[in-house]
C-alpha cells in the first residue's frame, strides 16, 4: 500500500514540479496558483485516509496470507471440478448452513455433452 500511495502522490506532484520550474522563468497566472492551492489542499485532506488505508492493509495482511494458504488448495480443486461457472445459478444458503449450487435448467449436463473426438487435439 505504501507503494501505491507513493505512486499516487508522485503522479500528483510531477506536474507541480514542472510548474515550479516554469515559475522561475515567468510569473504564475492566477489559474496556476489556484490549481496548486487546490491540489495541495486535496493532498492535505487525503493524507489521513491514505495513512488509515495503509494501516488497515498492514493489519489485514496476516489474515489474507493465512486464508490463501489454507483455502488455496481447496479453491484450486473446486475450480478444476467446475468447468463453466456460467452454467450454474447463484449459490443458495439453506437454513441449516448447506450451500446449493444448482445448474441452470437450459444448460446441458456433462453426461449429455457429445463425447470428445479421438485423435490429436490442436491447442
Amino acid at each position: 500500500m505504501k507503494q501505491i500511495s507513493a505512486v499516487a502522490l508522485a503522479l500528483v506532484l510531477i506536474p507541480f514540479g514542472a510548474l515550479a520550474q516554469e515559475e522561475t522563468d515567468k510569473g504564475t497566472s492566477l489559474m496556476e496558483e489556484g490549481a496548486k492551492l487546490f491540489f495541495r489542499g486535496l493532498m492535505d485532506e487525503m493524507e489521513p485516509a491514505f495513512r488509515e488505508l495503509e494501516g488497515l492493509a498492514e493489519d489485514m495482511e496476516p489474515a489474507i496470507r493465512s486464508f490463501a494458504e489454507e483455502m488455496g488448495p481447496a479453491l484450486r480443486d473446486l475450480m478444476a471440478q467446475v468447468e463453466d461457472w456460467s452454467a450454474y445459478e447463484p449459490p443458495v444458503v439453506l437454513p441449516n448452513g448447506d450451500i446449493l449450487l444448482k445448474r441452470k435448467p437450459d444448460m446441458p449436463t456433462p453426461d449429455t455433452l457429445p463425447a470428445p473426438e479421438e485423435g490429436e487435439i490442436d491447442i
